[in-house]
């Protein structure tokens, strides 16, 4: 049973980040709640969007509001790993003699914003492997603990691809969330227009820090999961595998390596954190629903059909979604009407966005 103040904790917490984040990001409210949420269950994201549309600048953003150690790494195809984890060096001591002391690099920090990611060669980009998932890195054959809570929020130009490096699946699979950033519409690019007309720093100020961070990801951690609602979760992850007894016929069709149990942890513990920011404390089918998407766009890897049909990785979670929904009973497009009325109830007194 999750204790009356630790939800009180949570929602006032909740309601500092977000109007702080407000102050220096303009809309982007689906991408801004993604991220917060991924932090909040302890996973790592992916940006993908053009340039310009706001993906460096809520990272940074992030890095300001909560108030932890944040280090930005550059990715370019020059880079080695040892920038990114750090290396021996040989130090003199006043006695003259010398030894090996190890010099931590960037990734030693809270948050790290690796910038367009997919730049680096598949050498360097595997330097982040251990860390995303294990939370340690190894050099020269010693393990060294990353400080919790650790993050990796990734940025990367979809469009651009002379000079870049795709992403392995190993990556990509490490990343809880994988969020489009789009192009603003007109009300928001004026906006932007006109407060970056006053001024290009960020202006947020620090409001949670790394201990409060880890309380919430208990709070959210205690929320109960219905035995149907798991149910219909591991059946999404499963009707996305051709192969399996669960297979959807979108999945038979168009997708020829389905989402891995990473997919299941993913989906269930970002449920829990958006299940309490809705006013719920039990994850709902709608939960589930509305975070499909960026637990499985990126963890699927599509048929030959289905890149000849133009067919995209959201497409295929809609019809997954379809498919799964009317077996359960679900209609993945409408909210049950118990859940509206449970979101009434909501923890928050003002909008998020």
């Amino acid at each position: 049973m999750i204790a009356e103040e630790n939800i009180r904790q949570f929602s006032e917490s909740c309601d500092k980040i977000f109007k702080e984040i407000r102050r220096d990001v303009i809309g982007q409210t689906e991408v801004v709640e993604g991220t917060v949420i991924a932090m909040i269950a302890g996973g790592n994201v992916l940006l993908e969007g053009v340039p310009g549309v706001g993906k460096t600048r809520l990272v940074r953003t992030l890095g300001r509001v909560f108030d932890m150690p944040f280090s930005r790494i550059q990715f370019t195809p020059d880079l080695m790993p040892a920038d990114v984890t750090g290396t021996n060096i040989i130090v003199k001591g006043e006695d003259g003699s010398s030894e090996f002391r190890f010099q931590p690099g960037p990734i030693f920090s809270n948050i790290i914003l690796a910038d367009e990611i997919n730049r680096a060669t598949p050498k360097t980009q595997s330097a982040l492997l251990e860390a995303m998932q294990e939370h340690t890195v190894t050099v020269m054959g010693v393990s060294r603990k990353m400080k919790e809570p650790f993050f990796v929020l990734a940025t990367q130009n979809p469009i651009e691809q002379d000079g870049t490096y795709p992403l392995p699946e190993a990556q990509m699979d490490r990343f809880m969330f994988n969020l489009i950033v789009p192009n603003p519409g007109l009300d928001e690019l004026m906006e932007i227009v006109n407060m970056t007309q006053k001024t290009m720093a960020e202006v947020s100020e620090p409001v949670c820090s790394g201990e409060e961070l880890l309380k919430m990801r208990e709070t959210a951690n205690a929320v109960p999961v219905a035995e149907e609602v798991m149910k219909y979760a591991m059946t999404l992850c499963s009707a996305t595998h051709p192969n399996s007894d669960c297979a959807s016929e979108a999945a038979k069709k168009y997708v020829r390596l389905g989402a891995s149990p990473r997919a299941g942890q993913a989906l269930i513990s970002a449920a829990k954190v958006k299940a309490l920011m809705n006013g719920r404390f039990n994850v709902s089918y709608s939960d589930i629903n509305a975070l499909a998407k960026p637990v499985f766009r990126h963890r699927m890897k599509l048929n030959f059909e289905a890149i000849a049909d133009r067919v995209s990785p959201d497409s295929i979670v809609e019809m997954i979604l379809s498919e799964v929904g009317e077996r359960f009973g679900i209609n993945p497009k409408k909210e049950p009407a118990e859940t509206k009325a449970e979101s009434k109830k909501g923890l928050f007194s003002g909008k998020r966005g």
